[in-house]
Order: C-alpha cells, then sequence, then structure tokens
C-alpha cells in the first residue's frame, strides 16, 4: 500500500464503519439499520452483563458475608433510581445524545460548553477504563483456566495487552455487524451463568446448614438486621460497577426500531422501544446480581475473593470449575473472555459516538477527529497506558472505574432533576432531587476512597481542553457558516443597488443606535477614510452576535431602510464569518466581487483576539480577509476589503 493510498485509507471517515450511531439533528429520525429493542439491549448488554464477570468477587471483598443484602441495596438503586432517571433521558435525547445534552441545553453560551468538556473527560475515564477492566479481566479468566494456566501464569499485562490490540484491529478494519455478534454473545454467557447460578442456588436450598453458616458469619460481622443493613449501606459506593451500562443503553438509541410513522420531532415507537431496552436489562440485571452474590458468598471460601485467590475478579467462573467440571468451566471461561472483551466493543463504539457527537460541533477538535481510525489509534494508546499504570490489575481499576461510571449517572441525576424543576413537576423533581443526592454521595464516597480515579479524569478533562482550546484556535478562522438565508426586504434591497459592470460596494457597521443620524455619520466618515465617491452606492452591512460559544450555524440576513440608508442586518456566532459569509453569497449571485469597507479597530492587539476567540467580534478587517482568503483561493473571485481611518 502506498503513503498515499495509505493515508486516504486512514483518513475515510466516510467509508469507515466503526459502529458509530451517531444521528444529526438536523436530519429526519432515520430507519437505516435499525433493530429490534431485543437485539439491540444484547449490544448494550456485553457492557452491562459482562459486569458479572467481576462483580461478585467485588461486592465480597468490599462487603464480605454482607455483600448480597449490600446487592440489594444496589439493585433497589438501580430499579427505583436509575432505572426512571435513564427513562427519561430516553425521552429527552431520542437521538443518542444522552444526558450530556440536557446539560448543554439547560445552559447557554461558554457555560455548557465548559460543563460538557469537562463531562466528556468522565465519559472517557468510564468508557476506557471499561475497555481496559474488561480485557484485564478477560485475561484473568484466560490464564485462570487450567490447560493454559502452565503457559500464561505471570503474563496477565502482556494478555490484556494483546486483547486491547485485537479490540483495535476490529475497528481499524470496520466494526460491522456488532449487534449479531452481541446477540451470540450475550445469549450464550447469560444462559451458561443461568446454569452455574441455578447449581449454586440448588446446592444452597439442599444443604441450608450453608445458609446458617453465612448468617452466623453477618452476625459476627455486625449485629443484626440494622447492623446488616447500615453496613450494606456504607458500601454500595463500591458496588457502583452494578450501574455501568445505562449510559450506553441511551447512547445506542438511534440504532432501535421505532414506529413507521416516527418523525425527526416525534420519534415515539424509538423512545417507547428505548424503554423496554432500559428496562428488561435492568431487570435481568437485578435477578442476575442479587443470584450470583448470594451464591458466590456462601459457596466460596473467602480468601478464595483475595488478590491473588482463585475466585478473584470470577467467582462464577470459579464456581463453574469446581461444581461444573473443567470442561463445562472451560466453556464458562471461553463465553466470560467473550462478553468481557466485546464490552471494550461497545464502550469503544460508545467512544467513537460521543467524541465526534460534540467536539468538532464547538470547533474543538482536529480535521482527524471525524475520522474514525486516527481515533482509534489515540485511545488505544490511551487504553494501552492506563493497562501499563494500573498492571492490568481488576481490583486496582475498580475506583477509577467506578468514579467514570457515577460521574455520569450523577450528571445525568441532576440533569433530569433540573428539568423537572424548570417544568414545575413537583413529584418528579422531589424524586429525581432524592436520587440525584444518592449518586452525589456515592460519587464522593468513591472519589475520597480512590482519588486515582479522580485523577484520571482531571487527566482526561485537560487533556480534552487543551485539545478543544488549541483546535478552537487554529480553525477559527475557517469559514464555518452552514447557510446563508436572506429575506424578501434583503434581497430586493440587493437587487435595487446592483448596477450593470458595477461591485457591490457594502459599509460595515457595528449598530448603536440604529438611526439616521448614526448612518449618515458613518457613511461620512468611511467615504472620507476609503475615498469611497458619492457617486458609489453603498448598502450598510451589520452583524449580530447570537451565541460566539458555537462554531457553526446557518447565517439569517433581514433587510431594513433607515431614511434613504438600505441596511442588511445579519444574525450569527462571529462577526468576521457572517461578514465573509455574506460577502462570498453575494458573490455567488453577482456579475463581480464585492466590496467591503472598514475602519480600523482602536483595541489592542491582545485584546482583540480575545474578544475574537471569546465573544466572536475583535479586529474585524484583518480577520475577515483572512477568513475570505482561506475560503477562496482565487484572488480574482475573492471579495474586496477596503480598510481605513
Amino acid at each position: 500500500m502506498t503513503r498515499e493510498r495509505f493515508r486516504t485509507w486512514f483518513l475515510d471517515a466516510e467509508k469507515a464503519d466503526p459502529g458509530g450511531y451517531y444521528e444529526d439533528e438536523r436530519e429526519a429520525t432515520s430507519q437505516h439499520h435499525v433493530q429490534p429493542w431485543w437485539k439491540v439491549m444484547c449490544l448494550t448488554g456485553v457492557d452491562y452483563f459482562s459486569t458479572l464477570g467481576y462483580q461478585p468477587g467485588i461486592a465480597a471483598l468490599a462487603a464480605g458475608a454482607v455483600a448480597p443484602v449490600a446487592t440489594l441495596v444496589l439493585v433497589l438503586i438501580t430499579l427505583f433510581g436509575a432505572l426512571p432517571m435513564y427513562r427519561r433521558v430516553a425521552t429527552e435525547s431520542p437521538r443518542g445524545d444522552g444526558s450530556l445534552s440536557m446539560l448543554e441545553r439547560l445552559l447557554s453560551y461558554w457555560g455548557s460548553k465548559l460543563l460538557v468538556l469537562a463531562l466528556l473527560g468522565f465519559v472517557a475515564t468510564g468508557f476506557i477504563i471499561t475497555i481496559t477492566l474488561s480485557a484485564a479481566d478477560a485475561s484473568a479468566h484466560l490464564i485462570e483456566n487450567p490447560f493454559v494456566h502452565d503457559q500464561l501464569s505471570g503474563a496477565q499485562v502482556v494478555v490484556t495487552l494483546t486483547l486491547i490490540a485485537l479490540l483495535a484491529a476490529v475497528f481499524l478494519k470496520g466494526f460491522t455487524e456488532a449487534i449479531g455478534v452481541a446477540v451470540v454473545l450475550v445469549v450464550a454467557y447469560l444462559g451458561l451463568s443461568a446454569v452455574v447460578i441455578g447449581d449454586g442456588l440448588l446446592e444452597v436450598v439442599t444443604h441450608p446448614d450453608r445458609l446458617g453458616d453465612w448468617t452466623d458469619a453477618m452476625s459476627v460481622e455486625h449485629s443484626l438486621p440494622f447492623g446488616v443493613i447500615g453496613a450494606a449501606l456504607l458500601v454500595f459506593p463500591a458496588l457502583a460497577l452494578g450501574l455501568s451500562g445505562f449510559e450506553t443503553g441511551v447512547v445506542v438509541m438511534p440504532l432501535v426500531k421505532g414506529d413507521p410513522d416516527d418523525t425527526q420531532q416525534r420519534p415515539l415507537g424509538r423512545i417507547r422501544n428505548a424503554k423496554k431496552l432500559l428496562t428488561t436489562a435492568a431487570l435481568i440485571m437485578s435477578v442476575l446480581l442479587i443470584s450470583s452474590s448470594l451464591v458466590t458468598t456462601v459457596l466460596i471460601p473467602h480468601e478464595a475473593f483475595e488478590a491473588g485467590g482463585e475466585a478473584n475478579g470470577r467467582a462464577l467462573a470459579y464456581l463453574a470449575h469446581e461444581r461444573l467440571g473443567e470442561g463445562f468451566g472451560t466453556a464458562y471461561d471461553v463465553a466470560t473472555i467473550g462478553i468481557l472483551w466485546f464490552a471494550g466493543a461497545s464502550a469503544m463504539a460508545g467512544l467513537l459516538n460521543i467524541v465526534p457527537r460534540y467536539l468538532p460541533r464547538y470547533g474543538m477538535a482536529p480535521d482527524w477527529a471525524r475520522s474514525t481510525r486516527p481515533l482509534v489509534v489515540v485511545l488505544t494508546v490511551i487504553a494501552a497506558l492506563v493497562t501499563l499504570f494500573f498492571r492490568a490489575e481488576v481490583d486496582a481499576q475498580a475506583g477509577a472505574y467506578a468514579t467514570g461510571v457515577l460521574a455520569l449517572m450523577t450528571s445525568a441525576a441532576v440533569a433530569v432533576f433540573l428539568t423537572e424543576l424548570k417544568r414545575g413537576h413537583r413529584r418528579n423533581t422531589v424524586l429525581f432531587a432524592v436520587v440525584s443526592a444518592v449518586f452525589v454521595y456515592t460519587s464522593a464516597v468513591t472519589v475520597v476512597k480512590d482519588p486515582e480515579g479522580l485523577l484520571i479524569a482531571l487527566l482526561f478533562v485537560a487533556m480534552i481542553v487543551v485539545i478543544s482550546v488549541t483546535s478552537r484556535i487554529q480553525r477559527s478562522t475557517e469559514l464555518r457558516v452552514q447557510q446563508v438565508v436572506l429575506d424578501d426586504v434583503a434581497h430586493e434591497l440587493i437587487r435595487d443597488a446592483a448596477r450593470p459592470g458595477e461591485p457591490l460596494r457594502f459599509i460595515a457597521n457595528k449598530l448603536d443606535a440604529g438611526d439616521d443620524e448614526e448612518y449618515v455619520e458613518k457613511s461620512l466618515e468611511v467615504r472620507l477614510d476609503n475615498h469611497l465617491s458619492e457617486g458609489e452606492e453603498a448598502l450598510f452591512l451589520e452583524v449580530e452576535i447570537s451565541d460566539a460559544s458555537d462554531f457553526t450555524s446557518p447565517v439569517r440576513v433581514t433587510g431594513t431602510t433607515i431614511g434613504k440608508h438600505r441596511v442588511l442586518r445579519a444574525v450569527g456566532t462571529s462577526v468576521p464569518n457572517v461578514l465573509a459569509a455574506v460577502l462570498l453569497y453575494v458573490r455567488d449571485h453577482a456579475e463581480r466581487p464585492p466590496h467591503a469597507y472598514f475602519e480600523w479597530s482602536e483595541q489592542a492587539p491582545g485584546q482583540n483576539v480575545l474578544r475574537f476567540l471569546l465573544a466572536g467580534e475583535g479586529d474585524i478587517p484583518p480577520l475577515t480577509h483572512e477568513i475570505l482568503r482561506r475560503a477562496e483561493p482565487d484572488e480574482s473571485r475573492r471579495p474586496y476589503i477596503h480598510v481605513g481611518g
């Protein structure tokens, strides 16, 4: 492959198929590549259901004999907190924006962008750690298999990095038929897990003495029943891994098949089916979490859960080998390795959806961020570094994973609470205020206990902010106007001002009083400074800033007459960009390129730079010229800029 062909392949975002499910807000609701909700549930389930691979072990380490009760607390929060919350998110963001878009809509200007950038750092933490933790747990299951244990013993880091590299290879080649693979893996894994758990429950029921030993162990550790309940509540933050998967469930909503009459504004069928997806997944996981925690706590010695123990990070697999034989245990290992590895695929797809969804729209991503393969390479390198940092240890990454997951769920809870408060729904406001308080508390406890997760998240936040600000500065002089729309009056004013063989002339004006005196004075100043004669007619062109924090937007131009002066007033995100866009629009509809007349700014250069980047203003003439120069390389077709003063 030649260098040019490789470059084309590597940067080809159009043909790359990463399994991305992005749906632009301006597009109609797509019915392409959609699937029944239960199949899409399997795609999210490779992340959500795969936590069974390590969740029982983490619960046992954190809570000891109280683990099943603590897991019951987790299930109650899942069903009565997280589930109602994300059902609400599904209603508010049916195009897969997730809870980030809800918070973005609640704020405006730069505040919303900075908040989203910060939350993207936590998104990156949660999804990157999903990749590394799942790969580490998959490698633990592989290494502990008796058929390969001797050959792979001590190679945890190497095996984990190999699995991450294989995951990257899938995305570099093109991620297709993801749902079909996910369905097979989820069905196989849940089926085998049900056998293991069912066998364990049968053992517990037929041997009541085991339950007696368990309750005795709880009474030794804590007084019954209030001590047990209190201990379960206290260790809940350590079990937050069992809540992962909800955010992925709303991110992939564009894949959910809706009704034939769904529209962009009202995709009611998609929303209804997405709620079925979330509810069914939560119910299945709740049953599996409680039952798996019970059988593993009762049947596995506590020391086996500790670091280096045979059940560490693989409690159900331990039972599969111990109780059902090495053949069945190996089959269970294969299913577990597959779903844990593919949980990383779910996270990678989520990152490839979310990062391009927001950053390019803000102008805060380099061009290659639109291409799948460069982004895959960057994310894979980051995942490899995180794996090396944690030495591919499952328990060591639990805190960082929980931090990312809880940050997302906390932001979703707050977003839903603020939305309900804004709409005056008192009952829902109270409910989600309580849910928000629970997640805020859980997040705080997790951060205090495992500050590494917060540090990693802050590193991601810093990295995203630096890249975003740098990109915004570099792209600030791009022509970033989507469309120029003139009303009838503006069209008429331009048509009346046109003279055969003569260019249209515009005087750039910053609107002040808007009366006849302002335009008379401005006309005299410009004509004197720019040697514009009285016989050369000119229209006034003014720009009103809508939201300078937005990067792209359509420009709408209205026309009006003040005395004898013809005025065009445009609305957009940046004065130089809007002026350049209007001039190019006029150029495309006239015989000759138009001329625009300006006066120099009296502001200091540094101050002008900040005003341009933050407020869309600044030293307008040179910035407008630079945007035109980049947008139109042919100098003979480029609108002319005149500056006097």
